[in-house]
C-alpha cells in the first residue's frame, strides 16, 4: 500500500473521533472544557494533521460518553499507526534481515492461506525464482547485488515447514493462472518453479488452486495476502506491508478467500494449467 492510503486511514479514524464528538452534541469548544484538551489541538486531531495519544483517545471517549467503545478505538488507532512498514526503512537493515524475519508466524501457524494474483507465493517459491524476484527488489530499493542471493536463501528458510512438515501445519494455496505466465528469471528458472509446483500439488498436507485464465468470476483479481490462521493478515506492495489483527478485517480476508477458492481448480486440472504454461514459454 502506498502513503496515500495510510493518510487515508489516519484520516478515517480522525473522522471517527468528530463524530463521536457531534453525536454527544458538542462544539469543539466544549469538548475542549470536558477534556482539557486544548481547542487547536481538537482541531487538528479531527482533521489528522495530529495523532491523539491513547490517553486522549480515552479522554475523549468518556467526554462524548462513548466510554465501551474505547477499546475497539484504541486498537483502530493502534491499526492505523503500525499499519504501514515502509521497505526503504525495513531495507536498511539489509535484505537478509528482512527476509529472514517472520520465521516465527509460520513456525507456529497451523493454517495458512495464501492467495497471489501475479506471482508465484514466497514459500512455495524455488531459489532461482526467490533470487530472480529479490533482485527486482533490490534495484529497485537500490540495495547492493551481493545481498540478493543470501536474501533468498533466507527467505526459502522457512520452505522447510513445507518440504518436511511434522503434521501440524497445513497449507491453502490460491494462484491466478496469470501469476504462471511471467517470465521472472527466464525460462530455465520458470521450468524448475513449474516442475517444484507438480510437486507441491501432490502434497496431502497443501491445497494448490489455480483459478484459469477467463474463468467465471464473482470477484475481480486483486493483490496478494497471507492469512496466518485467525489472527494476522498480511499483504504486500512496492512500497509498504500491510499488517493487521484486527478481528473484522481478518474475517473479511478469510471471506474473499473463500470466495477466490471457489473459482480455483486442484489436483490434475491445476497441474494441466502448469502444464499449459510451459509449453507457452516453450
Amino acid at each position: 500500500m502506498t502513503g496515500s492510503s495510510a493518510e487515508a486511514a489516519r484520516q478515517e479514524f480522525a473522522g471517527r473521533l468528530r463524530e463521536l464528538r457531534k453525536d454527544a452534541g458538542l462544539t469543539g469548544r466544549g469538548l475542549a472544557t470536558a477534556t482539557g484538551l486544548r481547542p487547536a489541538k481538537i482541531s487538528r486531531i479531527e482533521h489528522g494533521r495530529q495523532n491523539p495519544t491513547e490517553d486522549d483517545i480515552r479522554t475523549w471517549a468518556k467526554a462524548c460518553t462513548a466510554a465501551p467503545q474505547i477499546p475497539e478505538l484504541i486498537a483502530a488507532h493502534r491499526e492505523v499507526e503500525q499499519l504501514w512498514t515502509e521497505h526503504r526503512r525495513n531495507l536498511r537493515a539489509g535484505m537478509v534481515h528482512v527476509q529472514g524475519r517472520g520465521t516465527d508466524v509460520y513456525t507456529q501457524t497451523r493454517l495458512l492461506r495464501v492467495y497471489e494474483s501475479n506471482v508465484i507465493p514466497g514459500i512455495v517459491q524455488t531459489l532461482g525464482y526467490a533470487t530472480a524476484g529479490l533482485a527486482t527488489v533490490a534495484y529497485v530499493h537500490g540495495r547492493p547485488a551481493h545481498e540478493v542471493e543470501p536474501a533468498a536463501r533466507a527467505k526459502l528458510e522457512m520452505q522447510r515447514l513445507l518440504t518436511a512438515p511434522t503434521g501440524a501445519n497445513t497449507y491453502s494455496f490460491v494462484i491466478e493462472a496469470g501469476a504462471l505466465d511471467h517470465g521472472v528469471g527466464g525460462p530455465a528458472v520458470m521450468n524448475g518453479q513449474f516442475d517444484f509446483l507438480i510437486e507441491v500439488t501432490r502434497m496431502p498436507h497443501v491445497a494448490f488452486g489455480i483459478i484459469p485464465p477467463l474463468a467465471a468470476r464473482h470477484i475481480r483479481p486483486g493483490e496478494g495476502f497471507y492469512i496466518f490462521d485467525e489472527g494476522l493478515v498480511r499483504s504486500e506492495t512496492w512500497t509498504g506491508l500491510m499488517r493487521t489483527r484486527r478481528q473484522d478485517q481478518i474475517a473479511f480476508y478469510v471471506k474473499i478467500f473463500g470466495m477466490l477458492r471457489g473459482m480455483a481448480v486442484y489436483g490434475a486440472p491445476a497441474r494441466d494449467l502448469i502444464e499449459d504454461a510451459r509449453n507457452r514459454l516453450r
